[in-house]
């Protein structure tokens, strides 16, 4: 072991003169000097040591938020619900004004707006995910799978895989050509076998995290585990084994790969790394990926060393592809989503929570960390609401807004303004809780979530801790203006218990336009029939769809109606404790005076003023290509 680390030391001193990508400041990321090291790496963490990267690999290495326009306009059409203005977010469905672009019944539909045609069918990999659109090129990130019984040989010393299975799930990566809308065109293909992680566009260039787990089997060299990849016939390593980096204190259980792809070439870029990308935050120059450490733990299911939770984050910045390590660094506790992190003003800011909400013994508690420009601490705020965890978080500016819930939901407003002091400003103690918090100008907020109902004391007492039940889905908007005293300024209820959104676990189903004062969202909708018999009652499904609200700060929610792809209510009368429906509306946009929504059977517009229906695509089924037009 000593003869390897002092080898590795001495090959890592080396290479640091002749990597890519180094940084200005002189950092760059620590890279395995051989193939042995890579594979020593992941035995030791599948025998359950305790590994750490820089105890055994120890080198000399150092260790953009949405603006908000004072008077909003409305664009001709609406673009996908994005964290950061400026940086794209990949959907299933996207429009340019005069197509739309949709991902349902496992295909890529083309729909003319102007004659309401469906005008292609494509069939992309097994299972289409999400796609780019950007003039004339669309890119679609797709799951598929691949029968390897025989594999190529790779190196000299790569070996027929030794484990029972004959074929491997990938992502691919497919650039097309949609010049010809009635026939677009595949120009570029490359799959890696990994898991679909998420993406970014900022311009023409697409970044991309996947996430690979090695093969399972007899580990011969460092080729048998590494991340493969397919950009023509055969199978290849993404990258060789010593330029695999690591991030200190992250184990070695699996890799992420960080890509970049142009739309316009088709040039490929990336990097392999040890860890996982679990939450992705990109501003317009950087990307940040964090990873979640939790202790390691033994047969008997004690910790082998005891240690905290963290979360490691680490930097890229981004130049037209071009993707840098910059470098990283790790904060006390867990994430939730993307949301928890946000750039400003070259500090990075995240909210973590540290423990679980049901041990009573060590209470759970939340945080704000400020990170500087190369991720060392300069800031926090520590220990709020202890007993409870983050539901949600938004950074806005100079502030910052974070939500907790166990029995009621407290809303913090945070001030970040100096880096090395935040602070709690203001809070306000409500009834239910928000998934998802979104920016109404400078000074308000909407809250989205769920209702809730304190449970009686004798339960409480009976279960040995306190909770509340959650009810029907809660619309709120919040007036932070006064910081040191937030309200919340209006409310909506929509339905009991058992309704549910997307748009509460997926900010891309919100669609929202403060000039046109429109919100729609889609609700899975449950009543209870008669009076309600308990607190955790739930309702009988009777509607699936969009609803669709006018919503300004002064008049608060105003129900326009509802939209639906169900002709009948006999799915309602079949379903059970979940509702599931291959016509139910999963996403919305605008183009013009138009509402278009989205579900795997149809896409539907509607009269945006009047709600009433216009016409529909229903997408076929097997491989159909002919053309279809909204009646």
């Amino acid at each position: 072991m000593k003869t390897t680390t002092l080898m590795m030391i001495g090959l890592l001193a080396m290479i640091a003169c002749t990597v890519e990508n180094v940084p200005q400041e002189g950092v760059q990321l620590e890279r395995f000097a051989s193939g042995e090291a890579l594979l020593k790496a992941f035995e030791h963490q599948r025998s359950n040591q305790e590994f750490s990267m820089n105890l055994m690999m120890k080198t000399t290495a150092v260790a953009e938020s949405a603006s908000f326009d004072a008077a909003p306009t409305s664009p001709a059409y609406s673009d996908t619900n994005v964290q950061v203005k400026g940086v794209d977010e990949a959907d299933i469905i996207k429009t340019d004004g005069n197509y739309i672009y949709a991902i349902a019944q496992g295909r890529l539909h083309i729909v003319k707006v102007a004659t309401s045609e469906l005008i292609s069918t494509t069939d992309i990999g097994n299972n289409p995910i999400e796609l780019f659109i950007q003039k004339d090129r669309l890119l679609v990130f797709a799951d598929g799978y691949e029968d390897i019984r025989i594999e190529p040989a790779v190196t000299e010393k790569m070996i027929e895989p030794r484990y029972p299975y004959g074929g491997r799930n990938y992502v691919s990566v497919s650039i097309l050509d949609i010049s010809d809308k009635k026939d677009p065109e595949t120009i570029k293909e490359v799959k890696f076998n990994a898991n679909y992680a998420s993406s970014r566009r900022i311009g023409d260039d697409v970044y991309f995290v996947v996430n690979s787990h090695p093969q399972w089997g007899e580990w011969d060299d460092c080729v048998s585990i590494l991340p493969m990849m397919k950009e023509a016939d055969e199978w290849a390593p993404v990258v060789p084994c010593t330029r695999v980096g690591y991030i200190p204190n992250v184990r070695a259980e699996q890799f992420f790969t960080i890509g970049s792809i142009n739309l316009r070439s088709g040039d490929l870029q990336k990097e392999v790394i040890v860890g996982s990308g679990q939450n992705i935050y990109a501003s317009k120059n950087s990307i940040y990926i964090a990873q979640s450490q939790h202790p390691s733990y033994g047969w008997l299911g004690e910790p082998i060393k005891p240690q905290p939770e963290q979360t490691v984050v680490s930097k890229f910045d981004l130049d037209k592809g071009k993707v840098t390590f910059v470098g990283s660094g790790s904060v006390p506790g867990i994430i939730l989503n993307q949301f928890s992190m946000d750039e400003h003003k070259d500090h990075f800011r995240i909210a973590t929570t540290v423990g679980n909400v049901w041990d009573e013994k060590e209470k759970s508690s939340n945080n704000i960390y400020v990170l500087d420009k190369t991720l060392t601490q300069v800031g926090a705020v520590e220990d709020l609401a202890p007993g409870e965890r983050i539901y949600s978080a938004r950074f806005m500016g100079d502030k910052g807004y974070i939500v907790t819930f166990k029995k009621v939901d407290p809303l913090f407003v945070l001030d970040l303004s100096d880096p090395r002091n935040p602070s709690v400003l203001g809070k306000l103690k409500i009834p239910g809780y928000s998934d998802y918090l979104h920016p109404i100008g400078e000074n308000y907020l909407l809250g989205m979530g769920k209702d809730t109902v304190e449970a009686e004391q004798e339960l409480t007492q009976r279960r040995g801790t306190d909770f509340a039940w959650y009810q029907g889905v809660k619309l709120a908007v919040f007036d932070v203006s006064d910081v040191e005293n937030p309200i919340e300024l209006h409310k909506e209820i929509i339905g009991d218990r058992g309704t549910d959104s997307e748009a509460l676990h997926n900010h891309k189903a919100v669609l929202f336009d403060e000039a046109r004062e429109l919100l729609v969202l889609p609700i899975t909708l449950a009543e209870i029939k008669g009076e309600q018999s308990a607190d955790n009652a739930y309702g009988d499904y009777v509607f699936q769809g969009a609803y669709v609200y006018n919503l300004n700060v002064k008049d608060g929610f105003s129900l326009r109606g509802k939209v639906t792809h169900y002709d009948s209510d006999e799915v309602f009368k079949k379903s059970g404790f979940y509702f599931r429906g291959d016509s139910a509306i999963k996403r919305s946009l605008y183009i013009h005076d138009t509402l278009y929504t989205l579900s795997d059977t149809r896409l539907q517009k509607n009269d945006l003023g009047s709600l009433e229906r216009q016409g529909k695509v229903t997408f076929p089924e097997g491989n159909s290509r002919g053309p279809e037009v909204m009646y």
